[in-house]
């Protein structure tokens, strides 16, 4: 009879005539037979996916910790900016125009002698609702688009192509000076509509090549060969697998679309009055920015801080998802 031996969890462990070696606890209640891996050696460890890989990292990675934390605050303020901003934005006092930081007002006042501090706050709302709005069209369009080009090729993906072509020539400021100009809505919907319009395209790009890539491995080939349908082969087996690109993609694309409602913004045929959007401020602080350059500090400064954010989560997020860096 072999002779029991003790675990670090004060179980006695006993080796069968099977050779598979039994737990059992002190008080003899059960018995529990050790799954998979040689004798002696523990539980076999569960392979992890690349999403959980990529996970694991992130929660590693600092700057991924940081911008993330930086974007929770921005989303909290752009739902709840009355947490933080008791004031109204559009309520002003003229006596009070170009004045510094006052008791109440840190930021101090604009050029209408409204509150800028109050006006930072509620510009995200705007900008994060124009980022996210946008980057979530232009993924879902250009992700439908390009995947079923990719996956059926033929004369969809040279149509495709040649569309992506004609879309890539139009400059999107030039574009933007053109189709907003006519616009004469105060919301948010003709400027994610124009995002969406000329940002597909990249997108699409991306999804192409993904798809491309991802039918040709071998675990597509033997669902096709066990008669799975077209719908089945796209949804379950090649898009979990090609939508990494995408999301790396739209998430440094979501900081590009913020700074492209600013810069559209500032221009005069983005978003218009009295919409609060921080490219507003920017625009309308610029003539005065010898005389009072709080004005335009720090509508500036969160758009530079925003923007920044999202792209370095996007980059976190791209070297957590490469399989070549691991």
């Amino acid at each position: 009879m072999p002779e029991p031996q003790y675990d670090n969890g004060g179980a006695i462990a006993s080796t069968g005539a099977g050779g598979a070696m039994d737990l059992a606890t002190t008080e003899g209640a059960t018995l529990e037979k050790l799954p998979g891996g040689p004798e002696g050696t523990g539980p076999a460890e569960k392979p992890r996916s690349l999403w959980s890989d990529a996970w694991r990292d992130l929660r590693r990675n600092p700057v991924f910790i940081i911008s993330g934390l930086i974007i929770l605050f921005l989303v909290f303020i752009a739902i709840w900016p009355q947490s933080i901003a008791t004031q109204n934005p559009l309520q002003c006092d003229l006596a009070k125009a170009q004045q510094g930081s006052q008791p109440g007002h840190p930021f101090g006042f604009n050029g209408q002698g409204c509150d800028v501090y109050t006006r930072t706050v509620y510009g995200a709302r705007t900008s994060v609702t124009v980022g996210v709005c946008a980057t979530l069209g232009v993924a879902l369009l250009g992700s439908a688009l390009g995947g079923l080009a990719g996956f059926f090729g033929g004369a969809s993906d040279a149509v495709l192509s040649r569309a992506t072509d004609i879309f890539f020539g139009i400059p999107v400021v030039l574009g933007g000076l053109v189709l907003l100009s006519v616009v004469t809505s105060t919301t948010v919907w003709p400027v994610i509509g124009f995002m969406v319009l000329l940002g597909w395209p990249q997108l699409s790009r991306i999804a192409r090549g993904s798809v491309i890539t991802a039918k040709q491995n071998d675990y597509v080939q033997a669902a096709r060969a066990l008669g799975a349908s077209n719908s089945r082969i796209l949804l379950r087996h090649i898009s979990p697998n090609a939508i990494a690109p995408v999301i790396v993609v739209a998430t440094i694309a979501l900081g590009t679309f913020i700074a492209l409602e600013a810069t559209l913004s500032y221009l005069g045929v983005g978003l218009k009055p009295p919409t609060v959007s921080w490219g507003i401020d920017i625009s309308s602080a610029s003539p005065y920015i010898r005389n009072a350059p709080h004005m335009l500090l720090w509508p500036a400064g969160a758009l530079a801080v925003t923007v920044l954010a999202f792209i370095m989560l996007g980059d976190a997020v791209r070297d957590a998802l490469d399989p070549k860096l691991r």
